[in-house]
């Protein structure tokens, strides 16, 4: 997901504000209710969804949802837009990893539901909060879970589920990141439990509807049109998406990196279909390079598309179809980054999923810095430089790996970014892009946490890197500050002292380039740092008139000579 800059300040504090309201809230007990159901002897709560904090996992998850392997999932989502109403029809196969008296799922309790069956026969089930616990007397192992309801979806996080109109004409969309896809259809919301999916979804027949995976069928029965889409590659939850409007289509026919065929679809409103055709045009150019740099994009068997939907703060990576801003249409590549940014995501994120929100950076800076990685393949090593210069930052805001509540602040996308840019430089451009084409092989279709990709960056490079993890991710917060100045010996040496002054974490250790010059003429020395204090000596065979650490940007610095 890319949310843009300047409004996602604004959207955090929101969210904590309600964080904040929410607590006066269940303080006060207003529209709470505790209990202790017959299936569980945890307690929970039945409470407005508006009061649910948008980060808030604590509450959310029970321990024994892992126990749950879904399968696949039959979504048939009938919209009633004029009531805006969802009409939901819901299938989930599965096994479970051992005997349970009680399934539990997600999904959120402010819908009716006409009717739970297990395995065929209508089962009993509690449905209070986020939780619906599902009676399993027969304690089978595999289940088919049918769920039928309705009603209006509440509308949380960046969006969840929408019911909107554009220039008088009804849109339907949805954004699930991170937890919020039991807003819309019962599921077990665990980034980890991958499944199939086919989904349904029934609107006017004047309507588009497009979803994950490709296109099956449609079928027109009287003024109404059912859109059937299907996955054959694995899907989270959260990346389960529908968009439903008045959309104008075009495409690209793209031949892949093993010459496998792809259409690459867009779906526009049509106002911006003529910004559309110039903005959305350079896609085959990215997915060359894409491919080249990673493998073969993951979803070749499907598609890739996207989708103009009504969410004004930026865009979101669902798989194989990103949804983008109808503010970001211009006619003029004004927003080319983040349709970079989203169409890594469908490598990093999609295909390899985080094991754990807490491993969000996998996702989102591992996309970032692959908008750099592009700049730098079609326009050279200065683009490469300025990309990086342009998203540098203090970042003291805690650790990078589990960021708590700054999931989509600028330190996972910019300082996580930074970290691939530093792990580049640390193990050389060769070995750093065969790590990325093998972690990526490892780990599609499947998950992977901060300590998988790190077993593949040591495996790959032959080095011990728990130093650069334990530095950059796990412990160290803000960036370094270096203070150096150097001075020519009488032996005709260079004593160049090197100091570290940050105050979060004392001692970062690091390779570091140093560029001597006099004139035309240049020497570069490539050092490693391991302590807060470092001289060093340096012979060269020009007469040194300037020195520079750094001169290439690797390095997550402030960096002062004090010579000056």
């Amino acid at each position: 997901m890319k949310v843009k800059n300047k409004q996602i300040f604004l959207i955090l504090f929101l969210a904590g504000l309600i964080g904040l309201l929410g607590i006066t809230i269940f303080s006060s007990q207003s529209r709470l209710s505790f209990y202790t159901d017959e299936y569980n002897t945890a307690s929970y709560f039945s409470a407005n969804p508006k009061n649910i904090s948008t980060f808030d996992f604590s509450d959310y998850y029970n321990s024994s949802q892992k126990n749950i392997d879904v399968e696949h999932y039959t979504l048939k989502f009938d919209l009633l837009t004029k009531e805006e109403l969802l009409k939901g029809d819901v299938t989930i196969k599965g096994n479970l990893k051992s005997p349970t008296g009680k399934i539990h799922l997600n999904f959120y309790d402010n819908f009716k539901i006409e009717n739970i069956s297990l395995n065929g026969v209508s089962a009993e089930y509690k449905n209070f909060g986020t939780s619906l616990i599902i009676s399993n007397k027969k304690e089978t192992n595999s289940f088919e879970i049918n769920v039928k309801y309705s009603g209006k979806p509440v509308e949380l996080g960046f969006g969840s589920f929408i019911f909107d109109e554009f220039n008088d004409r009804s849109v339907v969309y949805t954004l699930s990141e991170p937890n919020f896809a039991s807003t819309w259809f019962p599921c077990n919301d665990i980034t980890t439990d991958k499944a199939l999916a086919d989904i349904y979804i029934t609107n006017d027949s004047s309507k588009t509807s497009v979803s994950n995976g490709y296109l099956v069928d449609i079928k027109t029965v009287n003024d109404k049109k059912t859109y059937h889409w299907k996955t054959i590659y694995p899907i989270s939850t959260y990346l389960i998406s529908i968009n439903s409007a008045d959309y104008k289509i075009f495409n690209h026919k793209y031949k892949s990196v093993n010459g496998d065929s792809i259409n690459i679809e867009y779906y526009t409103f049509p106002e911006d279909y003529e910004k559309a055709k110039i903005d959305m045009q350079d896609h085959p150019d990215y997915m060359d390079f894409m491919e080249s740099a990673f493998g073969e994009y993951p979803f070749i068997k499907e598609k890739y598309g996207v989708a103009e939907f009504l969410w004004s703060s930026g865009a979101m990576e669902h798989q194989t179809i990103t949804g983008f801003s109808y503010k970001f249409y211009s006619g003029k590549k004004y927003y080319s980054d983040v349709l970079i940014h989203e169409l890594a995501h469908q490598w990093w994120g999609n295909a390899v999923g985080p094991a754990s929100w807490k491993d969000v950076w996998l996702n989102e800076g591992f996309a970032k810095y692959s908008e750099a990685l592009y700049w730098e393949y079609s326009q050279g090593k200065n683009a490469l430089q300025s990309s990086m210069q342009m998203i540098f930052s203090d970042f003291n805001d805690g650790t990078l790996y589990n960021p708590g509540d700054d999931l989509f602040s600028k330190k996972v996308y910019n300082k996580g970014a930074w970290v691939m840019h530093m792990l580049r430089n640390t193990v050389g451009d060769k070995l750093f892009f065969e790590i990325l084409q093998k972690y990526y092989s490892k780990y599609k279709y499947k998950n992977a946490s901060t300590e998988d990709f790190k077993m593949v960056c040591e495996e790959v490079s032959g080095k011990n890197l728990d130093y650069f993890f334990k530095q950059w991710l796990y412990e160290g917060e803000g960036i370094i500050s270096l203070r150096y100045k150097w001075q020519l010996e009488n032996d005709g040496k260079i004593k160049l002292r090197i100091r570290q002054i940050q105050r979060a974490y004392k001692n970062y250790n690091f390779p570091i380039d140093v560029l001597l010059k006099e004139n035309e003429n240049e020497e570069l020395h490539k050092i490693f740092i391991s302590s807060t204090d470092t001289t060093l000596y340096l012979d060269s065979k020009i007469n040194i008139q300037k020195i520079e650490l750094d001169p290439e940007g690797w390095l997550l610095a402030h960096i002062w000579e004090e010579n000056e």
